[in-house]
């Protein structure tokens, strides 16, 4: 078979897998991109929004979600290798004002902190700040009221926030808006001309609209459209899946732009893609590079990093060492995330041939697992554990105050909450893995205080801790 028969064979694949995988999800519309040996194959589906149907292609903007934090990494990165950032310096010596509930960690918290999810205060501050130049500058002002759940540097606990305090730091250092600095640094460097934060920039072209669906119930556009402002370095940008297979380009290559000019030593480029601390068990992988969640699946090293904003969920995925690269992106939840998971496990095993399995749980007494049950919390979310049927069961709700804020910023939340079904895994660690729903294969890991008993887990990446322990037997 020959180059072009075995492309065209390949995309017919892709195409096809797409399209099974959306249908059976019933997810509106999707994109996928996969880069293999220097080629791009790109594979559409579905339609832009239930209610003002196009149909997507290569033109259509989705929201990248915190992908997008992979990108304000780099940008970091390029201040650093000018010489006006120092990754080991105090997030203070950018930012004097800034100030914690925690004077210590506000003290000594530095700049590379902030890409590793080891700052340890609470990380999914939701207030919207605002859609002006000052919503970072607010975001960050807001952020002396938030607790240290963590020492910083101990552990890793996902946190948005911290990149919203990196926004700031580039702000400071380039005297730009966060979103003028990354236009300049990333995006017109890299030939990234379909890349946009702003609604009023992204409501003249082809965008996709998120969607909820409740049970069984209709699929429905998901309101608002955007995410607040001020947690644009966290997750803002929007653009098109062939930008994403560019993204990947510059990060599998030499650190140069499409035309050859030098953007970013490889040398950096390679040192993101390094882990900076472990993470065995947790739904973020194996380990947090800086800005990026590593796994290793039969001895290759994944490097990736996905997004979910309002009805909106991203996959972005690359395998350095065989110069490989896939990016799903979808319009729908609960079922994008699921969707995404498939595309990607069929890619590597298609294209690579890595197969990625879940692990199998094992099987504990109603007594064993009684001591995981509990109520665990965050400052977004109260997760109950309870013991049920011989396994877990864990139901994350959003806490009243944050519901309110989002409603108030005319977001919809869903009024029931969805049940993941949990399975211990052998070996040391304390590390389950859901086994039944839309989150099926996710990963996490319970923790344990100085006295040994169960005090935290680690849902979701996050760290919540525990509040209240729950009769195992409880409804």
């Amino acid at each position: 078979m020959g180059a072009t028969e075995a492309s065209t064979h390949s995309l017919t694949a892709l195409q096809e897998k797409v399209t099974e995988v959306a249908e059976h999800l019933q997810v509106p519309g999707v994109a996928v991109g996969v880069l293999i040996d220097g080629a791009a194959e790109h594979a559409f589906y579905g339609v832009t929004s239930v209610e003002n149907p196009l149909p997507v292609n290569e033109d259509t903007l989705f929201q990248y979600g915190s992908t997008t934090k992979t990108f304000t990494a780099t940008a970091m990165l390029r201040l650093v290798e000018q010489g006006r950032v120092d990754l080991d310096a105090p997030v203070r010596t950018y930012i004097p004002e800034f100030r914690l509930k925690d004077e210590d960690v506000a003290r000594s918290v530095t700049v590379f902190h902030l890409f590793n999810h080891t700052a340890g205060w609470e990380g999914d501050l939701m207030e919207d700040m605002g859609p002006g130049d000052d919503a970072l500058a607010r975001y960050v002002e807001r952020m002396a009221s938030i607790e240290q759940v963590t020492p910083v540097g101990e552990s890793v606990s996902y946190n948005n926030a911290s990149l919203s305090v990196a926004g700031r730091v580039i702000e400071k250092v380039t005297g730009q808006t966060y979103e003028q600095a990354m236009k300049e640094l990333i995006f017109q460097p890299l030939g990234l001309d379909h890349c946009y934060f702003f609604p009023v920039e992204i409501m003249t072209r082809r965008f996709v609209v998120g969607h909820n669906q409740a049970g069984d119930g209709p699929i429905t556009v998901a309101r608002p459209w955007a995410i607040p402002r001020g947690n644009n370095p966290a997750g803002g940008i929007s653009g098109t899946v062939a930008d994403l297979l560019a993204w990947a380009r510059f990060h599998l290559g030499e650190g140069r732009a499409a035309d050859g000019t030098s953007v970013l030593s490889e040398g950096i480029l390679r040192r993101m893609q390094q882990p900076t601390v472990d993470t065995p068990g947790s739904a973020l992988g194996d380990a947090v590079g800086i800005g990026w969640l590593l796994r290793d699946v039969e001895g290759v090293r994944l490097v990736s990093h996905g997004g979910d904003t309002i009805g909106q969920h991203s996959a972005f995925t690359m395998v350095p060492e065989r110069g490989f690269a896939v990016a799903s992106l979808t319009n729908c939840g609960p079922n994008g995330p699921q969707l995404n998971e498939d595309i990607v496990r069929w890619a590597l095993a298609q294209y690579l041939g890595v197969v990625e399995r879940d692990p199998e749980p094992v099987s504990m007494s109603e007594a064993e697992l009684a001591e995981y049950a509990g109520i665990y919390e965050t400052i977004a979310v109260t997760t109950t554990i309870k013991v049920r049927d011989g396994g877990l069961l864990l139901t994350p709700e959003v806490k009243p105050e944050v519901r309110a804020q989002l409603q108030e910023a005319g977001e919809e939340v869903p009024e029931e909450s969805t049940t993941f079904r949990l399975g211990l895994l052998p070996g040391p660690g304390d590390r389950y893995i859901v086994t039944e729903g839309p989150a099926k294969g996710m990963k996490g890991f319970f923790a344990r205080g100085a006295a040994g008993a169960v005090d935290r887990v680690h849902v979701g990446g996050r760290l919540a801790t525990r509040v209240v322990e729950s009769s195992p037997s409880s409804t």
